[in-house]
């Protein structure tokens, strides 16, 4: 497993984390991280994608604002806490943390980094242009960023990602999309059937996975409050039945 700087052919540099499988890759999973940043747990999951035969690449989207593993895991417990005092006293420093996302240019720098990563795979050894995108909270609204973007993308799961796009747009996407939500996430679960609708109307294999008395973040097992084990080991089942179809 390697922290390295990582380009494509004609992209800048992105610090990023690398898990190689032993052997030849089965193909290769860009893994993007929730807006705390490039954490231990991302890491985890790129290390999980590694031991079933993946190459797995994870951007750090956001190193360079200085966001830790503490300062993530303190903060996402506050904000999932069920003491309303916990979670007002987060706002503060949340909006602190999240000031970059305002920047006009963090998508444009994001999006970069992102191809930078799914270019660095297109070239690796063995991956041989099977690669799919696997992102969490805001990178799950890039994972279908990168699906909109890249033709040569072969699958996309988003996991509570925002996916505010038109028709048009959608139109631009070649590959299957899975996508997984809590039904306690009101906010992007109630806009779900005008997705569904658009995914449709744009003709895209979509399949959306909504698990019952559970809500953002579901799959962080570094949060207590918002982790549910039973949620993210099917959805971990799904991801890999929907990787190992579109990938083979």
């Amino acid at each position: 497993m390697d922290e390295l700087m990582v380009m494509g052919k004609d992209s800048a540099a992105v610090h990023s984390y690398v898990a190689r499988p032993e052997g030849t890759p089965r193909g290769g999973v860009i893994v993007i991280h929730e807006a705390w940043g490039l954490v231990s747990q991302i890491r985890s999951v790129a290390d999980r994608f590694a031991a079933q035969g993946y190459l797995a690449v994870a951007p750090d989207l956001l190193g360079e604002h200085g966001i830790t593993d503490d300062v993530a895991t303190e903060l996402g417990e506050q904000l999932f806490n069920p003491d309303p005092e916990q979670r007002h006293a987060a706002q503060p420093k949340l909006r602190e943390l999240m000031s970059p996302f305002r920047s006009p240019d963090f998508s444009a720098q994001a999006s970069a980094r992102v191809q930078s990563c799914f270019e660095f795979l297109e070239s690796a050894e063995g991956v041989n242009g099977r690669i799919g995108v696997v992102g969490f909270c805001m990178g799950g609204t890039f994972a279908l960023s990168l699906a909109v973007q890249e033709a040569r993308l072969k699958a996309c799961v988003s996991f509570y990602g925002r996916a505010d796009f038109s028709v048009p747009e959608l139109s631009t996407v070649t590959c299957p999309v899975l996508a997984f939500y809590g039904d306690q996430d009101t906010g992007l679960v109630d806009k779900l059937p005008d997705l569904g609708a658009a995914m449709t109307d744009a003709g895209i294999d979509f399949t959306a996975e909504v698990y019952p008395g559970t809500g953002h973040a579901f799959f962080n097992d570094t949060n207590r409050f918002a982790y549910d084990k039973d949620a993210a080991d099917d959805a971990w089942r799904l991801t890999l039945e929907f990787l190992a179809k579109t990938l083979a």
